[in-house]
């Protein structure tokens, strides 16, 4: 799909009303996450075995009111994106199966605050949602912009859905998470999990 790249003059000057040293460090960030995704597979297995919820131990939360590093704020484009190229930790990666293969996925709301972690100033936007002729899939392309101190960058991935699937989440958010994924993945976060599939 669509890539895109413009310098900024007027950025540093903007970036640098919210510029501030960060608190933490963005290890922080992935070791609560890594705590909240084994302790969320714990509570669905114990869901599953059939003690009551109430019983199981509470969920780490990942709050957004914690202290959050703001590492990519005031950083060039090179700097962001070299970050958003490493290897995702292996906690926060889920698999699903799909025609008897299992894949590896990581789920969006883990992105998102990668995103947040890494490059505070990104943007997200769907640029349309198309449905079939026939009314049997929908089909959907995201945007996700990043901000540099000397440019901003996009790239755009499209997802698509069943309209009749009866599995969680309705048919535009599934076809939305999708192509969430693949613009990150454009961008060099979670790209790694492709290369693995492929092989």
């Amino acid at each position: 799909m669509a890539s895109w790249v413009r310098t900024r003059s007027l950025l540093p000057r903007r970036a640098s009303r919210y510029a501030a040293s960060p608190s933490t460090s963005p290890s922080r960030f992935y070791a609560a996450a890594a705590a909240f995704a084994r302790s969320s597979s714990s509570l669905a297995n114990k869901a599953k075995a059939g003690p009551p919820l109430e019983q199981a131990p509470a969920t780490a939360a990942i709050a957004e009111d914690d202290d959050v590093p703001t590492s990519g704020i005031s950083r060039p484009l090179s700097e962001i994106l070299k970050e958003l190229n490493k290897k995702i930790p292996e906690p926060l990666i889920s698999t699903r199966v799909e025609g008897g293969v299992a894949l590896k996925y990581v789920p969006w709301h883990f992105l998102n605050r990668i995103l947040n972690v890494h490059a505070p100033e990104w943007s997200g936007e769907i640029r349309s949602i198309v449905y079939s002729a026939d009314g049997s899939s929908v089909h959907v392309v995201y945007r996700i912009t990043l901000y540099g101190t000397d440019a901003e960058i996009y790239r755009e991935a499209t997802g698509t859905a069943a309209a009749d699937n009866t599995s969680y989440g309705d048919p535009v958010q599934k076809a939305e998470a999708m192509a969430f994924r693949r613009a990150c993945a454009r961008l060099g976060l979670g790209l790694h999990l492709y290369y693995e599939d492929a092989s």
